[in-house]
């Protein structure tokens, strides 16, 4: 057990860097590939300058996502990407203010994203673990 503890110690934070960047990445690249209907669709929720939201909303994603799976910056990374899921949750899965037939899944996509919030607070105070940028900078 101690090994396999030892283990997770070195590689886990890696892992779990990669796991929760993978999202953001993803959905960079996707607000990329769709930014025509990604901004009407931010537009219609009322957001302001939607384009310019957008550029912004890309770059916290894929730099953020890039950041985070290098380990470097990792708690400015994890701190940008929280601060942006906290009005990106309020209004886009806001569950308390959908139809019946949206309920459950922007419950779903709200919770998802108040997890992910945890995992950017645990990487503010902890920092980027052993297999990262950020700790080779420390040596």
């Amino acid at each position: 057990m101690n090994a396999l503890c030892k283990l997770l110690q070195q590689y886990g934070p890696l892992a779990g860097r990669v796991l929760m960047a993978y999202i953001f990445v993803m959905s960079g690249i996707g607000k990329i590939e769709g930014f025509s209907a990604t901004a009407a669709a931010m537009a219609g929720k009322g957001i302001p300058l939607a384009e310019v939201a957008l550029v912004i909303t890309i770059m916290v994603e894929l730099a953020g996502g890039v950041l985070l799976i290098v380990g470097w910056q990792t708690r400015l990374a994890a701190t940008a990407i929280f601060l942006w899921l906290i009005p990106a949750t309020l209004i886009f899965h806001a569950y308390w203010a959908v139809e019946a037939a949206q309920f459950q899944m922007q419950t779903i996509q709200f919770n998802k994203n108040l997890a992910i919030m945890g995992g950017m607070l645990y990487l503010m105070v902890h920092g980027a673990g052993p297999l990262s940028l950020d700790s080779r900078r420390k040596n």
